[in-house]
């Protein structure tokens, strides 16, 4: 996902896409809108955010067992 993310979406407006999706998912009681938007919108504005991509991979990495 974040490699299609990466390839077709102009960076300014990925980072406004994670922030959309994180906004939505603080509404996750709604039928539509989940929680699950939340952890999507954090990947995606992490691409536009290098020290927070590099946690995240750190964290991902650690998980993993790499």
């Amino acid at each position: 996902m974040q490699i299609w993310t990466r390839r077709h979406i102009p960076p300014g407006l990925r980072l406004l896409i994670g922030l959309l999706l994180m906004v939505a998912g603080l509404f996750g009681f709604l039928p539509v809108i989940g929680f699950w938007m939340f952890p999507l919108g954090v990947a995606i504005a992490a691409l536009d955010v290098v020290p927070v991509c590099r946690a995240l991979h750190h964290w991902w990495k650690g998980r993993r067992g790499d």
